[in-house]
């Protein structure tokens, strides 16, 4: 069982969130919370495997749930995080992966309708993977078409870039487009060629081969 804790200041919300993760087979809801103080002591009284949370509560309602996940990066490196949002933000994605990529996803909250897409995003955080919602990337990439930097990507590195930021292994994307698995190697490697990624880990520079260069970072 995935053990969870979630944080939502919006009771509708949290009630909401909590029947979707109590629909989840794996899923053990533990506790619920209101704001940040309660969703911290919470967190360090019964060790979760995954936080979920919303971006803003109290006490600023500005950014805490990103603040939370980068804190537990550094305390609780084992408890993974699933961002919930209301709308696709790429400076909040941006900044939830700042500090490496593995154990967090980024989820809009439209995709709870589907109970199906939540648990995928914890059972990826809690293999240690990353998640970015596709709809985000999509919407990013819709911005960006006329960017003139993006024509340093080929159709193909743009299609593959996509598919990474889902979440795919090589493996998959690969098996998708009907191309060796060496041949999808080749093309990411081109794309962090291009976007000038230098050495970070590969888990951290598939995420950001696509939210720094579909944001003001990366173009």
């Amino acid at each position: 069982m995935i053990r969870v804790v979630l944080g939502d200041d919006s009771f509708l919300a949290r009630e909401g969130v909590a029947r979707v993760l109590d629909g989840i087979g794996d899923v053990d809801l533990v506790a619920a919370c209101a704001d940040l103080d309660e969703l911290r002591s919470t967190v360090e009284r019964v060790g979760p495997d995954v936080v979920v949370t919303d971006i803003r509560m109290p006490p600023t309602n500005t950014d805490e749930g990103i603040r939370f996940a980068s804190e537990l990066r550094a305390s609780h490196p084992e408890i993974g995080v699933v961002v919930l949002s209301q709308h696709a933000e790429p400076a909040y994605a941006m900044s939830l992966f700042e500090g490496g990529s593995s154990q967090r996803a980024y989820l809009l909250k439209e995709r709870l309708k589907d109970e199906d897409e939540l648990g995928r995003a914890l059972r990826e955080v809690v293999a240690g993977r990353s998640l970015v919602d596709t709809r985000i990337v999509d919407k990013l990439v819709s911005a960006r078409l006329d960017d003139p930097g993006i024509e340093k990507l080929t159709p193909r590195e743009r299609e593959i870039l996509s598919m990474i930021a889902e979440g795919r292994s090589n493996a998959s994307i690969a098996e998708s487009l009907n191309l060796k698995k060496r041949a999808v190697e080749r093309h990411i490697n081109g794309i962090f060629a291009k976007l000038d990624l230098g050495e970070a880990s590969d888990v951290n520079r598939r995420v950001k081969a696509t939210l720094l260069y579909l944001t003001d970072g990366g173009g």
